[in-house]
């Protein structure tokens, strides 16, 4: 007689057995990732010639150092009270605030008005889009010794002029004390002004369709629905564009020294090229403590800037 054997039938409960968690193999390392290792050479590069310098031009702005002596003796806050005195400090500084305005207005009006009438994605549009971004391309210098050459007296903008006109037209646009500043502004503008395009043609395609079509459907004109929703949507853009500008014309150099080194009778004679001028004669500390300067001068003003168009921002 032989007896069946009977398997056990499971019985089920409320709650669910969770799956056993596969063993790893004897002998096997534990695999790990290091992601600081990824960014190590980069922190490296960033500290020896970002921090490092920084640092350094917080020490020696309190200095005596120059090409004229061997020894580098501490002199206090002597550097900032002769600077102050002389008076050529303050007028870099209004300078420098005066071309920064300048070049975020005409970059950001020029940029945003060829991202509204690039915006559509036709092929001519995109065409015209890489036209205007090979100026961003362009080295700064090569572009401001092109409009030294166009701008001159006798320079091709003149001679076009003379020839629609048909009468002689002389003018120097780099050598007038009080517009030159603007022209120059212009030209830094029209340099970047594709980059501050792309970035509104960016904010513009994010803008959802159904909110155009729910105000064109509410009766709103394509003038009351741009200023209405895509202009406010805009912000973000707006923030990072005027942000850019201010940052990047506080600290432009190129296109001023290849356009008018500081000139006419030192009207566009912005921070950095007093700085490079005085660093020229040898006055390194005096240079050392006017960048300085103009790093505190980049701070103050930028952080204010970002944090009212980060609150304009929530408003929207």
């Amino acid at each position: 007689m032989s007896t069946a054997q009977q398997t056990p039938v499971p019985v089920h409960s409320g709650t669910q057995t969770p799956a056993p968690v596969p063993r790893r193999p004897p002998g096997t390392a534990h695999r790990r990732t290091h992601p600081m290792w990824f960014i190590a050479p980069a922190l490296a590069i960033l500290g020896v010639f970002f921090f490092l310098p920084t640092l350094f031009n917080f020490v020696y702005a309190f200095t005596d150092w120059s090409s004229f002596k061997s020894d580098i003796n501490a002199v206090g806050i002597e550097n900032f009270t002769d600077l102050a005195a002389d008076g050529t400090l303050f007028s870099a500084l209004r300078i420098t605030v005066v071309y920064a305005v300048l070049v975020a207005v005409f970059q950001n009006a020029f940029g945003f008005a060829l991202a509204v009438l690039l915006e559509r994605d036709t092929r001519l549009n995109r065409v015209v889009r890489v036209f205007f971004l090979i100026p961003v391309l362009m080295s700064a210098l090569a572009v401001g010794y092109v409009f030294q050459a166009l701008l001159k007296p006798d320079g091709s903008l003149n001679q076009l002029i003379e020839a629609v006109t048909r009468h002689p037209f002389q003018y120097a646009w780099l050598g007038d004390t009080t517009w030159t500043i603007v022209v120059v502004a212009v030209i830094h503008a029209w340099k970047w002004m594709g980059l501050s395009m792309l970035i509104y043609l960016a904010g513009l395609k994010t803008i959802p369709e159904d909110l155009l079509e729910a105000a064109h459907i509410d009766g709103a004109s394509r003038w009351r629905a741009f200023w209405a929703i895509k202009s406010p949507l805009l912000a973000p853009a707006v923030t990072f564009n005027v942000a850019t500008a201010l940052l990047g014309s506080m600290n432009g150099f190129d296109i001023v020294q290849a356009t008018t080194g500081g000139g006419p009778a030192r009207t566009t004679e912005i921070l950095n090229i007093f700085i490079y001028r005085t660093f020229g004669q040898g006055l390194f500390a005096q240079a050392t403590t006017m960048s300085l300067v103009l790093f505190l001068l980049v701070a103050l003003m930028a952080f204010p800037v970002i944090r009212f168009l980060r609150k304009r921002e929530e408003i929207l």
